[in-house]
């Protein structure tokens, strides 16, 4: 394509985008412009026009740019700059001396700006200066400082603002980033393309409609929000590497021109070596480190994005995991990124009684197995005053912290820097020592507060973890003490067979029938006992109901009662019938049962014990002719443990017999009446194997 066909071609493209942000001014310049934005739209709509203008009238005396082009250019980028930061709308500092109270790194862009439209109309912005690399640089940072913008002013906006500024965002981050491939390409081979540049002013013209739909939503544009410091390191992280990479772009470029025939070589070699370097600062935690440090200093009125680290913090501290210990040192030592430490933690005891701070966890520090005595002057310090230590400070200005003199281990813990208390209410549950930070900062009130804050904090889920350990422990006790209190239970009935058994034994002792239902008695007594001593050695080990002959369980209950008057008597309604349960403790159950009925029954009353089927379930009815009970007793006091009517009870044997009825899927039911006798009826699920068989097809 000739230069006449290419500039006419020019001239079109940019006319077009003339022609379309002159369209766009128009309303801008009538009304809309009393609306939020409208007079710096209007003027970077305006400024783009007078650019686009300026181009094509150079295209027609067949010239690709001239010095006005070149102002204009400038004035273009600045205004569209211009209207993102007001948009972003964090662009004033409490407390600035400079001009309309602006950032530093505001008015650092606006005197660049000025300057480059300066060196612009005195014609040094001219691209026909190749030779000259800071035309095209300046050129390609103000692209990228355009996208940057761009990027911050999407990031801080809501869902409903992002909703109505996206489009705007879209056009203006196309414009810019048309510019930075223009330019790039520029500074790669030494010279503008023609067709990329008479392309620019199309691509231009294509953000109007973009531009137009965006001011429709234009009432949903603003909010009072602030650039979080997250997005300002990695905006600050990527603007930086722009800029590198450009100091770095150029360096190759002289290489290769002055390097003769290695010089493409050593361009590569360079610019390879000049991205490893970038990527290992990038991945640095001590660069990363310092970045956060400097953008809080210089940026922002205040150290720290309270939401953000409140948030880490907590995330930190509630991961799952056992080692909450050294989540916790990390958690802290993050705040003032240190990177380790070593927590101490109260342990009572000792011979004193004092108690002492012991070594509970360790993080990417040395391990110091030091123990601090409770009553030293590091720990009374600490829980007096509840301040931070700065080991530094202590030893140049030791009248800080009252003389303090400070353990030996802790003047040689290596890099050691801070001691954080971790309080309980006015305690001291325990300290951390940190390690110096990776990039320095000052420890102001700031800075203390929130360490002081973050160590209460850390102490409380510290306390929970061991309060949780402490109720574990204290849960296994209770339930060997509750099985100890069954046991003791079934041994005072064994007691009472056994005592009863010995009584009549001399007024017996030649009656065959005693004789046998004495040793009877005692081989089940004996293998009772053995029961409740394996269930005393083995208590958390699981029970494995089985299918069991409920009438052989009812006989052997009785059985162990025949010494007892009156004799229970059985009638067995249904035969054959099973039910799924502990052989032994349902024996137990049915046993208390029975041994109730018993002492509460006068000797020439009846205990009778019924045994039938009740559909789908099976019914044990024991009833008695013996005292009987009020509603009021069974409502209130038969099923509630360790309450009883008797000299010698323990009140728990109707207790369990309810929850291991309850426990197998049945229910007791009991009804009485005061000198008339008492019935419990027993219901548990029948065991049918067919209906098992059913079930598990």
């Amino acid at each position: 394509m000739d230069s006449v066909s290419l500039t006419s071609i020019a001239a079109f493209s940019y006319g077009v985008a003339a022609i379309g942000f002159v369209a766009l001014a128009v309303p801008l310049l009538t009304g809309w412009r009393r609306r939020a934005y409208g007079p710096v739209l209007t003027l970077a709509c305006v400024a783009t026009a007078l650019w686009a203008a300026a181009l094509a009238s150079a295209a027609f005396d067949r010239m690709l740019w001239t010095d006005l082009s070149d102002a204009m250019e400038v004035a273009r980028n600045a205004a569209w700059s211009l209207f993102l930061v007001v948009l972003l709308g964090d662009y004033h500092q409490k407390g600035s001396r400079l001009p309309f109270g602006l950032r530093p790194a505001l008015f650092v862009a606006a005197v660049c700006y000025l300057l480059a439209l300066g060196a612009a109309f005195a014609g040094y912005w001219d691209l026909s200066l190749l030779d000259s690399v800071l035309p095209v640089t300046a050129r390609v940072a103000q692209a990228v400082g355009g996208m940057l913008l761009v990027e911050q002013a999407y990031r801080n906006k809501t869902a409903q603002e992002r909703w109505a500024i996206k489009f705007v965002c879209l056009a203006i981050g196309g414009m810019f980033a048309y510019d930075f491939y223009l330019y790039s390409h520029a500074m790669l081979f030494r010279e503008v393309d023609p067709d990329i540049w008479a392309a620019r002013g199309v691509v231009n013209a294509l953000t109007v409609p973009l531009i137009a739909i965006s001011m429709r939503r234009a009432k949903s544009w603003s909010s009072p929000l602030a650039v979080s410091r997250r997005a300002m390191f990695h905006s600050a992280a990527l603007f930086g590497s722009a800029i590198y990479l450009l100091a770095m772009g150029s360096a190759g470029y002289y290489l290769r021109y002055f390097g003769g025939s290695w010089g493409t070589v050593m361009q590569v070699t360079f610019l390879f070596g000049a991205l490893l370097l970038l990527a290992g600062i990038l991945f640095s935690g001590t660069f990363r480190a310092w970045l956060k440090v400097f953008i809080s200093k210089h940026f922002y009125s205040y150290g720290y994005d309270y939401r953000e680290e409140w948030m880490r913090f907590t995330r930190t501290l509630s991961n799952g995991g056992e080692n909450l210990g050294e989540r916790a040192i990390q958690a802290v030592a993050a705040l003032v990124e240190s990177p380790g430490g070593q927590l101490w933690q109260r342990r009572e005891g000792g011979a004193d009684g004092v108690g002492s701070y012991e070594p509970a966890a360790n993080w990417q520090g040395p391990e110091v197995d030091v123990k601090e005595p409770g009553d030293s002057a590091l720990c009374r310090f600490l829980e007096r005053t509840q301040w931070v230590i700065d080991l530094g400070e202590i030893v140049t200005e030791p009248e800080k912290y009252d003389g303090l003199e400070l353990p030996q281990w802790l003047k040689d813990y290596p890099r050691g820097w801070l001691v954080v208390p971790l309080m309980m209410g006015n305690k001291l549950f325990g300290f951390v020592v940190l390690q110096t930070a990776r990039s320095p900062i000052k420890l102001n009130w700031e800075v203390i507060d929130l360490l002081d804050i973050a160590g209460s904090q850390a102490a409380s889920y510290l306390a929970q973890q061991e309060a949780a350990n402490a109720l574990m422990v204290a849960r296994q006790f209770e339930s060997f003490n509750r099985m100890s209190t069954f046991v003791v239970h079934d041994l005072k009935n064994l007691v009472s067979q056994l005592s009863l058994m010995n009584a009549n034994a001399a007024k017996h002792k030649d009656n065959p029938e005693f004789q046998a239902d004495m040793l009877e008695t005692v081989s089940l007594s004996v293998q009772k006992m053995r029961l409740m001593l394996q269930k005393l050695s083995r208590i958390d080990v699981e029970e494995k109901p089985a299918p069991q002959p409920l009438e052989t369980v009812v006989r052997q209950a009785m059985a162990q009662k025949a010494a007892f008057e009156p004799r229970p008597q059985l009638r067995v309604v249904d035969a054959g019938l099973r039910v799924l349960a502990d052989r032994e403790r349902l024996e137990r159950v049915l046993g208390h049962l029975i041994q109730n009925a018993i002492e509460a029954t006068p000797k020439d009353g009846s205990v009778t014990i019924a045994l039938a089927r009740a559909g789908e379930a099976v019914q044990v009815e024991i009833a008695d002719t013996g005292e009987g009970m009020s509603e009021e007793f069974i409502r209130e006091r038969l099923f509630k443990p360790f309450e009883s009517t008797k000299s010698a009870g323990m009140g728990i044997g109707v207790f369990e017999s309810r929850e291991y009825i309850n426990e197998l899927g049945g229910r007791l039911e009991v009804s009485s009446q005061p000198l008339r006798g008492t019935t419990f009826k027993v219901i548990l699920p029948l065991f049918q194997r067919d209906a098992l068989l059913e079930r598990a097809a």
